[in-house]
C-alpha cells in the first residue's frame, strides 16, 4: 500500500515492469485481483468476467485503498486456509485449497508492489519474514512456454544468482529483472 500511496494522476502513464502496462492498467489490475480474492474468500467470484479490470475511478489511490482493505478483511477470517476458493483465472473447473490461494495472491501482491514502486522511482522494501514466506511460492510458480502467451502472470524465469538477495530471487524466478529502470 505504501507505493500505491505515493502514486499521483500525473503517473499514470507511467511505464510499469509488468509488460506492457501503465500504471494505470497495473492499478486497475490489482484492485480487481484484491476484489476478486475478497469475492472469492467470501464464497464467490466464479465468473471470470468478475476478474476482469475495468476503468479506475477519480481517485485510483482511494480504490485500490478500498480493495485492499476489503481483501484484508476476508483473509482475516478464522477458517480462510480451509474455504474453497473459485479462481476462474487459473481454471474455471475447480476450486483451490484457501492456503494455496492466499499465496498466489501474497505472490502477485509481493510483486506487483515492486512492480509499482519501480515504475514511480521510489524504494521498495518488505519484511524479511514475508519476503522468505513468498520465495517457496515463487519457487512453485511453473516455468515454461506458458509464460510467453498474451495474459500471462510471469515472465520467463531469468537466471538466479546464488548470492542474490530474497526479493531479487523472488523477482528473477518470476521473470522480473531487478535492474528495471522506466
Amino acid at each position: 500500500m505504501a507505493a500505491v500511496s505515493r502514486a499521483t494522476p500525473a503517473d499514470l502513464d507511467r511505464p510499469t515492469p509488468c509488460g506492457e502496462w501503465a500504471l494505470r492498467d497495473l492499478l486497475a489490475h490489482m484492485v480487481v485481483q484484491n476484489n476478486g480474492f475478497a469475492t472469492s474468500a467470501e464464497g464467490g467470484a466464479a465468473d471470470l468476467a468478475d476478474w476482469q479490470p475495468g476503468p479506475l475511478g477519480p481517485d485510483p489511490v482511494a480504490d485500490y485503498a478500498a480493495a485492499t482493505d476489503r481483501v484484508v478483511t476476508a483473509f482475516a477470517a478464522d477458517d480462510i486456509y480451509a474455504r474453497p476458493f473459485a479462481l476462474p483465472e487459473i481454471s474455471p473447473d475447480f476450486t483451490f485449497p484457501g492456503a494455496q490461494a492466499v499465496g498466489f495472491h501474497v505472490i502477485d501482491c509481493v510483486v506487483h508492489g515492486w512492480d509499482v514502486a519501480r515504475s514511480l522511482g521510489i524504494p521498495y522494501g518488505l519484511e524479511r519474514d514475508l519476503l522468505a514466506a513468498a520465495l517457496p511460492i515463487a519457487e512453485s510458480v511453473p516455468d515454461g512456454e506458458q509464460r510467453l502467451e498474451p495474459g500471462a502472470s510471469f515472465g520467463p524465469g531469468l537466471s538466479v544468482p546464488d548470492d542474490a538477495a530474497l526479493l531479487d530471487r523472488i523477482l528473477l524466478l518470476l521473470g522480473r529483472s531487478p535492474n528495471w529502470c522506466r
